[in-house]
């Protein structure tokens, strides 16, 4: 009773399987989208199949496109089969090599020309060839098989092969007849055989017969060519004449197109070197010169002695022969004859003087250039802008220009002394051999000469030994020599070597300011040396610059506290200031080296006070400086601008009533109020104008009331030359009246102008006239003009909508612009969502690849953990048999 119920429900469950995959496949539920043809770039809203099966289709689109491309990246190259049939596995391999060749076989039968209706075909005979390239008889004839007619057989030939030999025969019996017919017949082998060789014959006696006539024909040609010469040129006749006359002329540009072709193509020149072998070779330069100078120490003029080369004539044959003498006279026309009798003496001592005198043009000629060269670089240095700004200013720095910092001048001028120094060498070498008084003198010369060659110093006092006792041109070419010899190129240490002798350098420049007097020309010469190593080292140069600028800066800062105020730079200070602008680019918005330099200087001039004239002096060398940092850049400071009308206000005599600022460090009145007034107004006659010396900055030494007078005028014109070199440069700020106001008051009411010199009066209109003339052409900034911003309130705003779901009033622009605005967003987001199931679907592959390269690594140990084992166990089972 209990089977039949099992039975039952076992049937239902296959029943209900059955609908429920049938169901599943229901035809009806199937969404076709028919569509004629595909267009390219078009999306199809639906897709063919079963619901549920655009997932798979997507994946396996995925599987087709970017798990391809997955797969092939970082791969540079691959290889496609394009043989028919390779990728086909229904097709057996007789059936592809059979399809491959009928393939083949076509395309070489293939007409180019199918549908060339103009082209004539071409009949083609057996192997392919064309009928009309067999006509051409291109094929080269035998020159052996060559007879008188060609084309034509003989009638022997013709009855021999294609008569049956029956002609051949029956001449051959009437020749025997006629003989008498005594011999036998001849048979058809020796009747070939005769003829045959009489062909052969034949043939040997036309090719000796060609051959005669081609050697006659050469024997003539020679024979025409040796007579030719021999023949009288024919006269042109008038009609060759006539068509002469007739070509027309060439043009210029034609002429000169002519030209153009035979001129003289660009060679190509030597290659350019590099930096490191220009230093290779200037170092073997100088070694060389040093071992030269070396070896004139020691009194070794082995070398010295050989005779210099002397001239050769282009006559000389070069064969060795030496005359004794001078035998050979001098010829001379006198009186109508041949003068032969003059004596050679008298023609060599002319040539001794000609000698003499082309060297005495020589040696003037010399002296001219050198004087010229002088006067050229004179006249460089004085066109140098620097200096005259610094002319004008009033303030002079000696020889302290700074303007030749061209290195490659300076290497150029340092060759030019070397090969001098050689060249003097050579010019001394005797023709004969030197007594011991000339070997000694040489070797007294060479000991007094600089060496060539100098090892980098290594301390500050190995470089004081080195430049001591030297003149400021020998210190130069002592440097410039060291870093030659010791460039970075050369070895590993030679860099860290010059980094420190850049530091050495800026420190014996602060010596050379401290002694007394200043050797400001010992500085002028070793700035180029100094700007060489900055361009090599950029950022050693800077640190060491900036250590110099810290630590005077922490200086003032810990005395203006202590005291209040502090005193003006020191001369060595002054100096490095002025290196770092010619060393380091002052028109940069913001400098590592120059910026600080350029708040250093602002903040002496306004911390530091004035009580005497040497401060005075100070405080406009500084102000020169400022504005030689601030001439490219146009930059503003008021600091200078305050200093200068503080300087003015010193020379000021009456201060009970003035109508301007005072700024500190100035006070309106005090005990150094009164600097610059001038006490005696007849001491403005003796009194010329000439540049304040920076050696006053260190050491001012006033004799008398006459010369503080003369002192005290010199600063006022330095202060009014740069009140009038500012005006040239901010005369396009905008504030500029405002700026300059206090020095056109203190100018133009306060200072006695009519008690100074013509000179300081032309001076001091000029300044009034460019600071009153210069007109305002910027407007001044405001704040621009806007609605002002309501207080925001708290009542709603409403919106009457009266059709729901639309919105009035929108133009057509807008509703385009929202269409498309709401087309982008779909589009971002779809694009959005397909990236972000490409990137899962990528993360999965390379999980799976994972996966399988873990599993497969698994898969292989644990096989080689097996026949580990295995292998164990026989070794053990082998071990307990023995």
């Amino acid at each position: 009773m209990g089977k039949p119920p099992r039975k039952k429900k076992l049937a239902d469950k296959i029943r209900r399987a059955k609908t429920s995959t049938e169901i599943k496949n229901n035809p009806f539920e199937v969404k076709i989208n028919r569509k004629k043809f595909d267009v390219l770039g078009r999306k199809t809203k639906h897709d063919v199949g079963l619901p549920g099966v655009s997932r798979s289709k997507a994946i396996n689109k995925r599987k087709d496109t970017l798990l391809k491309e997955y797969k092939q990246k970082d791969k540079a190259n691959k290889f496609i089969d394009r043989r028919f049939g390779e990728y086909d596995t229904k097709m057996a391999p007789e059936d592809k090599i059979l399809q491959r060749f009928t393939l083949e076989r076509q395309r070489t039968q293939v007409k180019k020309d199918l549908f060339n209706l103009n082209e004539e075909e071409e009949e083609l005979t057996h192997y392919g060839q064309s009928l009309a390239e067999i006509e051409k008889f291109n094929d080269a004839a035998d020159s052996d098989s060559e007879s008188d007619e060609k084309g034509l057989l003989s009638a022997e030939l013709t009855a021999s092969h294609f008569g049956g030999g029956g002609l051949l025969r029956k001449k051959m019996t009437d020749e025997q007849d006629e003989g008498g017919g005594s011999h036998r017949a001849k048979s058809r082998q020796e009747l070939i055989e005769e003829l045959i060789h009489k062909t052969k014959q034949e043939r040997r006696e036309r090719q000796v017969q060609k051959e005669e006539t081609q050697e006659l024909t050469e024997k003539l040609d020679q024979d025409w060519k040796s007579i030719q010469a021999l023949m009288t040129k024919k006269t042109p006749n008038a009609d060759q004449l006539e068509k002469q006359e007739d070509k027309p002329k060439l043009d210029e540009y034609d002429m000169r197109v002519r030209e153009l072709g035979f001129e003289m193509k660009a060679q190509p020149s030597e290659k350019m070197k590099t930096p490191e072998e220009l230093a290779r070779e200037e170092r073997e330069r100088l070694q060389k010169l040093e071992a030269d100078r070396l070896r004139r120490m020691m009194g070794d003029v082995a070398a010295d002695s050989v005779k210099s080369q002397t001239h050769l004539s282009a006559d000389d044959l070069n064969d060795g022969f030496i005359l004794d003498k001078e035998d050979r006279k001098a010829l001379a026309y006198q009186d109508g004859k041949w003068n032969l009798e003059e004596d050679l003496e008298k023609n060599e001592d002319q040539n001794e003087d000609e000698d003499e005198d082309g060297e005495e043009g020589v040696s003037g000629q010399d002296k001219e250039s050198d004087e010229e060269e002088e006067g050229d670089d004179d006249d460089e240095d004085g066109e140098d802008g620097d200096e005259e700004g610094q002319e004008e200013s009033g303030i002079s720095e000696g020889e302290d220009s700074h303007s030749d910092l061209g290195s490659e001048q300076e290497s150029e001028a340092e060759e030019d002394e070397d090969q001098g120094e050689t060249e003097k060498e050579d010019d001394t070498m005797p023709e004969h051999v030197l007594s011991k008084e000339e070997i000694k003198a040489r070797q007294e010369a060479a000991k007094s000469e600089l060496p060539y060659t100098f090892t980098a110093p290594e301390s500050y006092s190995d470089l004081k030994a080195l430049l001591q006792g030297h003149t400021s041109d020998n210190q130069r070419l002592i440097l410039a020599r060291t870093q030659k010899c010791n460039h970075p190129s050369l070895a590993a240490g030679n860099k860290l070597k010059l980094q420190k002798l850049f530091g050495f350098l800026l420190e014996y420049v602060g010596e050379l300011t401290t002694r007394k007097p200043p050797e400001l020309t010992t500085i002028d010469k070793l700035v180029p040396q100094l700007y060489a190593l900055c361009q090599m080292f950029p950022e050693a140069s800077c640190k060491a610059m900036q250590t110099i600028l810290r630590d005077s800066a922490h200086s003032m800062e810990e005395v203006l506290e202590v005291k209040g105020r502090a005193a003006f730079p020191p001369l060595d200070m002054m100096i490095y200031l002025k290196v770092t602008a010619l060393l380091f680019p002052t028109s940069d918005f913001r400098h590592p080296v120059t910026t600080p330099a350029l708040l250093y200087i602002t903040q002496a001039l306004t911390k530091c006070a004035v009580t005497s004239l040497q401060d005075m002096v100070s405080g406009l060398v500084l102000c020169c400086m400022a504005l030689e940092y601030v001439s490219l850049s146009k930059r503003f400071l008021p600091e200078l601008i305050n200093f200068l009308a503080g300087t003015l206000h010193l020379a000021v005599a009456d201060k009970t009533s003035i109508d301007y600022a005072v700024v500190p460090s100035f006070r309106p009145s005090g005990k150094y109020s009164d600097l610059l007034v001038v006490s005696d107004p007849s001491c403005c006659q003796s009194w010329t104008k000439h540049a304040l010396p920076l050696s006053a900055t260190q050491h001012l030494e006033i004799r008398n009331d006459l010369e503080r007078d003369h002192y005290r005028l010199t600063c006022i014109s330095t202060c009014l030359d740069l009140v009038k070199r500012c005006c040239v440069l901010y005369k396009d700020l905008t504030s500029f009246t405002h700026i300059f106001q206090p020095i056109r008051i203190l100018l133009s009411k306060h200072l006695p102008i009519q008690t100074y010199p013509e000179l300081l009066q032309e001076l001091h209109s000029e300044i009034l006239a460019a600071i009153s003339g210069t007109s305002v052409t910027h407007s001044p900034l405001v704040f621009e003009k806007k609605k002002p911003i309501p207080l925001k309130l708290f009542t709603p705003k409403i919106v009457e909508v009266l059709d729901y779901g639309k919105k009035r009033g929108c133009t057509k622009a807008e509703r385009e612009k929202e269409r498309l605005t709401h087309k982008y967003k779909k589009e971002f987001k779809g694009a959005l969502r397909e990236i972000r199931k490409d990137s899962r679907f990528l993360a999965n592959e390379k999980l799976n690849e994972i996966m399988n390269r873990d599993a497969e690594r698994k898969r292989k140990v644990k096989e080689l953990f097996g026949s580990l084992a295995t292998q164990e166990g026989e070794w053990k089972a082998l071990k307990r048999k023995k």
